[in-house]
């Protein structure tokens, strides 16, 4: 899975743990650590220069100036240097505890910009690196450096955090996206490697809609009101997309189920209701995993992004380890059709069912044979559609 791993290190204590993650999976797979340090002599020297007109006047000659910045270039950068390659034997340090192959890498720049330089360049599989760095303040949520790695990487990151006492396991989330089906993956083969459970999270919001829906009924005149029927939107939402939704995204955990299963791993799923971001976060605040494995995109990727808001949120607010995948896979598809009885339908219903939007028209599907179930129909027709129109105000 991850053979070639790059650690970006500054000495700090979120960076200490990056590398012993590092060596930790590198030592499960195989792996070789790259550790990598991007020092700024450079920027330093042009600080100096902008500094100069204040320095006192018998440092203002022109031969003094000059013996100045030739002292100031030759101590800085070889000071630098020195500095980084601390930074590098104590990572060695921490891989060679492990008895992992290390590899020290280092830059003359900016340090995201020589980051994101070498992930393009060596074919890294997996970014390591703290979420926040030596510049942390206690309202520090995610590293400037770490943010702009995490934005621009193409590849795996993981924003490591200092794990809280007694955490255990790996929990993916998932919405039906090809890239969280990834995540799950990336989450079962971690799991294995680090012997560590793996859950398996999905959330679905049956409330936004309504809110939104009632956001729109206070500025709507009485005509607008009366064209989208809110009474009838709400009994849509009560009785098809709600219950639709709990149902799709069911699906997915159970897709998730078989994936651990023919990984010969056992997956525990959890169905939560809310804002994904927020619930997801409350229930890794109750569970205490090691590490939160996501999708960097969901269902609504654009191009224009260059992470979902889901993603982001979770990366910046978790209090645990994320993970962000950047793959992406289509399991097969569960067929539970003979975990069901089967109820056939009239041309002219499958017809009729096409002028149901796409995004619905699955739910609408289960909600009218579920309707016909209960009714004591063999078949959907026009008339049970009728009547469970009427009944359910489609």
């Amino acid at each position: 899975m991850y053979k070639r791993i790059i650690a970006p290190i500054d000495n700090s204590p979120h960076s200490d743990e990056a590398v012993k993650l590092a060596s930790s999976i590198a030592e499960r797979f195989g792996s070789t650590v790259f550790g990598f340090h991007a020092y700024a002599a450079r920027l330093h020297e042009r600080r100096f220069t902008q500094m100069e007109p204040g320095l006192p006047e018998r440092y203002q000659t022109p031969d003094e100036l000059e013996r100045q910045r030739s002292t100031h270039e030759s101590l800085i950068s070889n000071g630098l240097q020195i500095i980084s390659e601390s930074y590098l034997d104590h990572a060695q340090e921490l891989c060679r505890e492990r008895e992992v192959p290390f590899e020290r890498q280092m830059a003359e720049g900016k340090n995201y910009v020589e980051v994101l330089s070498e992930i393009d360049r060596d074919g890294y599989d997996l970014v390591a690196m703290g979420a926040v760095g030596l510049g942390a303040v206690p309202r520090s949520l995610i590293g400037g450096v770490s943010e702009r790695v995490l934005r621009g990487a193409n590849i795996d990151v993981v924003l490591v955090r200092k794990s809280k006492p007694n955490s255990n396991g790996i929990m993916a989330a998932v919405d039906g996206s090809p890239e969280s089906f990834k995540a799950v993956e990336s989450a079962l083969a971690l799991g294995a490697a680090l012997e560590q459970p793996v859950e398996v999270v999905s959330v679905y919001d049956p409330e936004f809609h309504i809110v939104a829906f009632k956001s729109v009924a206070d500025v709507l005149s009485d005509a607008g009101a009366e064209l989208f029927r809110f009474d009838d939107q709400q009994k849509l939402h009560e009785e098809i997309i709600d219950r639709g939704l709990e149902t799709l995204y069911q699906g997915h955990l159970d897709t998730a189920a078989k994936m651990g299963e023919a990984a010969g791993q056992r997956v525990t799923t959890t169905l939560l209701e809310g804002k994904p971001f927020q619930r997801m976060l409350d229930h890794a605040d109750e569970r205490n995993p090691t590490m939160l494995v996501i999708g960097r995109f969901g269902l609504h990727k654009t191009d224009a992004a260059d992470i979902g808001s889901t993603c982001e949120n979770l990366a910046r607010l978790a209090r645990c380890s994320v993970l962000v995948s950047s793959g992406r896979i289509t399991p097969e598809p569960i067929d539970d059709s003979a975990d069901d009885e089967s109820i056939p339908w009239s041309a002219d219903a499958e017809e009729r069912l096409q002028n149901v939007p796409p995004f619905a028209r699955n739910m609408a599907r289960q909600a009218i044979e579920e309707y016909a179930r209960d009714g004591g129909h063999d078949e959907v027709t026009l008339e049970v559609m009728d009547e469970a129109r009427e009944r359910m105000g489609m």
